[in-house]
Order: structure tokens, then sequence, then C-alpha cells
């Protein structure tokens, strides 16, 4: 690949799984790509969902940390207005002091949740307000100077953990221009404003003492197999799988009643959340993610397997690192 990759890691728990299950799996995933060659793995903070299991974010990757040796690590991401800015750099300023020079903060402002939860969370509706205030006060208490005086984090001051600002919209690309800090694009599930927001932050970007110019982290969806045919299936069962989880409301539908679905409008919804997804033969997919890398303008892809089963989820990114000719750090 002309630029690196990396992988965005669901926690995903599967049929007949449970959490600890999830664990394992991501901690395979992480010590296999270490090895493949991987840039950085990074999860993603998400609530009251009963197949995703990172909704302890940084305690996640404290486990993935202890079990590998070099590759990144890292939060895509912690949704910050869930969260005292203080409380971010104290976790992730000790997972830096642990494991230095491996640690990323990638934070967007969503909930990660619905309604119910978010009242769970103790989480002000307003507070996503102040985002864009919430990223400064933790990149002072990550830093050498506090923007409160009095105030430091310990363990964090100091580390200066990198920080991503993640969005799926046009305001995440204003911040991280007016910041200075790279942009991770939720394309692999939003993938409507990725050509504007790009073209935005990248027009707009002023430099910073973290970063001197723009960075592009763009998401994409990734189905490799031996076989186009076995790909196509694995396909087929994510979208079935999909479906279910945003509109099943609970309930798990047969394979007949996911297809009526996905031909429906709110199916043809969901099926758009996948427009930017390679499938197919290791030679298909790198051909896409080529043609995607120029498409989005990205200096990086963060790349989502949509496997349903463990063997073709792992399968996936081992033929990726086959064919795109990674090099272990």
């Amino acid at each position: 690949m002309a630029v690196p990759l990396s992988i965005l890691d669901l926690a995903h728990i599967g049929d007949d799984e449970t959490a600890k299950d999830s664990f394992d799996a991501s901690v395979t995933l992480a010590q296999r790509a270490e090895e493949w060659g991987y840039k950085r793995i990074w999860y993603a903070e998400h609530h009251n969902m009963g197949s995703i299991a990172s909704s302890a974010t940084s305690v996640l990757i404290s486990h993935v940390a202890a079990n590998t040796s070099k590759i990144r690590l890292g939060a895509g991401g912690i949704m910050l207005p869930n969260h005292a800015p203080l409380t971010i750099a104290e976790q992730f300023g000790t997972l830096e002091t642990l494991h230095p020079g491996r640690i990323d903060l990638g934070l967007g402002r969503a909930p990660g949740s619905d309604q119910k939860t978010m009242q769970a969370l103790r989480r002000d509706p307003s507070s996503s307000d102040s985002f864009p205030q919430d990223v400064l006060e933790l990149q002072g208490y990550l830093g050498d100077t506090s923007r409160v005086p009095g105030i430091n984090a310990v363990p964090g001051k100091g580390t200066h953990v990198p920080l991503y600002i993640l969005g799926s919209s046009l305001f995440g690309a204003k911040l991280a221009a007016m910041l200075g800090l790279p942009y991770a694009f939720a394309s692999h599930f939003a993938p409507n404003a990725l050509r504007d927001a790009v073209a935005i932050y990248r027009r707009e970007f002023k430099p910073s003492e973290q970063l001197a110019e723009p960075y592009v982290i763009a998401g994409v969806n990734v189905i490799a197999a031996d076989t186009h045919e076995q790909a196509q299936q694995d396909f087929l069962a994510a979208k079935r799988s999909r479906v279910s989880l945003l509109l099943g409301r609970g309930r798990k539908f047969t394979d007949d009643e996911a297809d009526m679905l996905l031909d429906s409008p709110a199916g043809q919804q969901v099926l758009q959340m996948t427009k930017y997804s390679a499938i197919g033969t290791p030679a298909e997919v790198r051909a896409y993610l080529d043609e995607f890398t120029e498409h989005a303008q990205a200096d990086e892809l963060i790349t989502v397997s949509t496997g349903t089963n463990r063997e073709a989820w792992l399968r996936t990114f081992e033929l990726l690192a086959d064919v795109s000719d990674l090099v272990p750090a």
C-alpha cells in the first residue's frame, strides 16, 4: 500500500460468545497484526450495546498493550462529552507511562449510546457544545502547561499523548483544522460527507506543535477471502447482521427476513452505511483500497473487518497484510 494500514477493532461479541471471548480475540488480533505490520489498532467507546465489549475503552487498551510489545494502540474514539477531561488525561497518561510511545487518543463528541443510556451515564445533553474547549483542556493536561491553574494530571502531564479528532461531519473537520490535529473520518459507516470534510480540513489546516501538515485517516470496511464468492457470502452475512442490529430492536431476524428488510427503504439506509467496502480476493481488495486512498485523499487507512465469524475476521487482516507488503516495525 502507498499509505499505512491500521485496524479498528469493534470488540464484537459474536453469537454464543461472551465478553471474555471478545477480549481474547482482540488480544489475538493485536498480536498477529503486530507481526503482520499494521500501524495501529483502535477501540471505540460504545455503551449499552450487547454486541460490543469496548465500553471501558482505556481498560481494554491496557489489557491489549500488556499482551503486545510494539503496535500502537488507542481510542477511536473516546466520546469526550461523556467524561471530565482530567479523568481522560489521567487514564491515557497512565497508559502512556506504562507503554511509552504506543498510545493514541482519538476524540469524538457523539454519545456512543442512545438517549436513555446518556442519562445513565449522567451526561448532560448539551455537553457536546463544549467539546472544542474540552479538547483544549485535555490537551493542556497532557502537555507541559495545564489550562486550569493549579490542576495537573498525574500521570499525564508532559506525556504529550497524540490527539486525533474523529468525525463524520464538517464540524470535526473544521475543529481538527483549527487545532492543527490529525483528522479521522468515519467513512466506514458514515460515508456521505467524506470528500467535503477532507477538503475543508486540508484547506483550513493550521500547523500546531503536534502536527506540521494535515493528516487524514479514513475508515473503510474490508472482507478479504481466498475466493471472490466466499468474500461476497461473508459480506451478505455481515449486511444481514447489521440490519438485525440496527433495525431489530433486540430481535435477531432470519436470513429471509433480513433480506426482505435490506430491500426496504430502511434497509437501503443501512446498506448506504457500507458504501466504502473492499470485498473480494486479496488482489481485488488491494485494488479497491488503492482507489479509495486517492478518492479520500487519505494519508492512512483504518480498516474494519465486517466478517461475522472469527476465522473470516482474522483471515481478512492476514490476507490484506500479505497483499499490501506490510513490514513489521
